[in-house]
């Protein structure tokens, strides 16, 4: 019986094609509009983070403003918890793009941050990868149209 349900669910699914599961027009969620999470020390680490990658402290009343993203694609993935992206011992990795990897590279080691960038050029861009002060990986994207 199980056998079969999850046959048949397999076809309509395979039917619906992949819009299937697509929300109706205006009802989906269109970027990100925070990243929380925990920190032995949070003052130093959004210190860290605005003196090496630019990102904004976080506004403390409604009349400062916070870090604006610059518009483009975000994605959205979760790994397998074997997976061998980021250490076993975290549950999270964030991606930041970037227009400028190398500068931005250059600036990270200038701060003694150790970076690991990756040598090679793909489809989509180019990657380097760190961690932040508490060991939360971080990867850097600069995507292809804007790589040299």
């Amino acid at each position: 019986m199980k056998k079969t349900l999850r046959a048949g669910l397999a076809a309509v699914l395979a039917l619906a094609g992949a819009g299937w599961a697509e929300p109706p027009s205006g009802a989906a969620v269109n970027g990100i509009g925070g990243f929380f999470f925990r920190a032995e020390d949070p003052a130093a680490l959004a210190e860290w983070y605005l003196s090496n990658l630019g990102i904004d402290l976080a506004p403390r009343s409604y009349d400062a403003k916070p870090w604006v993203q610059t518009e483009g694609p975000t994605i959205f993935d979760p790994f397998p918890m074997g997976s061998k992206m980021f250490s076993e011992d975290k549950v999270f990795m964030v991606n930041f793009r970037t227009d400028d990897l190398d500068g931005l590279v250059a600036h990270l080691r200038a701060n003694d941050v150790a970076v690991q960038v990756d040598g090679n050029t793909y489809p989509n861009g180019r990657f380097a990868q760190l961690d932040d002060p508490e060991g939360n990986p971080i990867q850097l994207w600069q995507p292809a149209a804007k790589a040299p």
